[in-house]
């Protein structure tokens, strides 16, 4: 079996595609996997990580509004295509999956115009306008959320929740916190804005730091490359301080599985691919969802956990307010409603989503 995974610019879309390839080869041990990115995303650091190979073509989102760039993206749509099919054809791929960001766009595409079977998968309850247009292409969409049927044509969903990889499942605390030499006896935060940084997120985080180092309470705290620079001068926080003992400020974590395993609460955005995996280890969260997504997907995701008390919402604009801090050393201190929320937050786990698409892979290259 020879497959290619396309997805990417975020750890949102590259997670869920590392989990389905991770089923397969569990699955089927001389399946060979094919990734295709963009130099631009995360992908380009993260693949190699995994143990995948990759493939890069040149593309760029479109702007939904006429720019004077729009002809640069459209010429860049072009060779993107140009430069998938030529692979597609280097490789001759049995199926083509498509997990979300522009770059899985002239890839599913290709495919599809190839006559090579193709499934795209869906992280949010609202699409993004790749998938959209995708979906009248692919053989299948696989969707996370029931809520996003509506989108696309009936007769291509499938209902399979959003792929975990499997070493974020059963982590041990213990090991987890030893990674950054935590005490396993005081709680801990860990901070985490998305792959990118939030910087409204990671400015209110730096004002409650000293409350946090009074109550002896430690924080892990991802940052995103692009702001970690100005935390840290802004801290001025430097790496076994005994100022900031119990604090530790990182740009990004590759080895998420451990940081989430470390943790007894987490502060968070709220996209589909975090959600799954706080919820498949029921950590308690504080979520603050980003005013910045497409049809305020975010702010929906949130609102589930919340509603099912696995979860407390917090606007962005309620970040410069004492509701935040108030909240989270509340949270932190609540032992009792901690392992509620945890117990909340189980529940709403999907564990087999991997197991599902393989299963749809199957069906579609028999």
């Amino acid at each position: 079996m020879k497959v290619i995974i396309s997805g990417g610019g975020t750890g949102g879309h590259i997670y869920p595609g590392v989990a389905i390839a991770k089923k397969l080869k569990e699955r089927h041990s001389n399946c060979e996997i094919l990734f295709i990115g963009s130099k631009n995303g995360l992908e380009k650091k993260l693949i190699p990580k995994e143990g995948f190979k990759i493939n890069f073509i040149t593309v760029e989102g479109l702007n939904k509004k006429l720019s004077l760039k729009t002809p640069i993206s459209v010429m860049k749509a072009f060779k993107g295509y140009f430069q998938a099919a030529s692979i597609i054809k280097q490789f001759k791929p049995d199926i083509v999956i498509g997990t979300g960001g522009y770059v899985c766009g002239p890839v599913v595409f290709a495919a599809a115009l190839k006559g090579i079977p193709t499934i795209i998968h869906e992280q949010n309850a609202f699409p993004g306008m790749t998938n959209k247009i995708l979906a009248h292409f692919a053989s299948k969409i696989a969707i996370t959320f029931k809520e996003s049927e509506k989108y696309f044509p009936k007769n291509k969903i499938v209902l399979t929740g959003n792929p975990i990889r499997s070493q974020i499942l059963n982590q041990n605390k213990s090991k987890c916190r030893a990674v950054w030499k935590f005490d396993i006896n005081r709680p801990l935060i860990l901070v985490v804005g998305g792959s990118r940084g939030a910087k409204n997120i990671n400015n209110a985080v730096c004002d409650i730091i000293p409350s946090l180092i009074e109550q002896n309470i430690q924080l892990l705290f991802v940052t995103g490359e692009t702001q970690y620079d100005e935390i840290v001068k802004k801290l001025n926080y430097k790496k076994n301080d005994n100022k900031f003992k119990g604090v530790v400020i990182e740009p990004y974590i590759y080895n998420m599985q451990d940081a989430l395993g470390a943790c007894d609460i987490i502060i968070s955005r709220a996209g589909a691919t975090i959600l799954s995996e706080i919820t498949a280890l029921g950590i308690p969260a504080v979520l603050i969802p980003s005013p910045y997504v497409a049809n305020n997907h975010q702010e929906y995701n949130a609102m589930s956990l919340e509603q099912n008390g696995a979860a407390v919402v917090i606007k962005e604009n309620q970040l410069k307010s004492d509701i935040f801090k108030e909240q989270v050393i509340s949270l932190i201190n609540n032992k009792e409603m901690l392992a509620k929320m945890s117990s909340n937050s189980l529940k709403l786990a999907v564990l087999d989503a991997s197991e599902k698409i393989c299963n749809l892979i199957e069906e579609l290259i028999k």
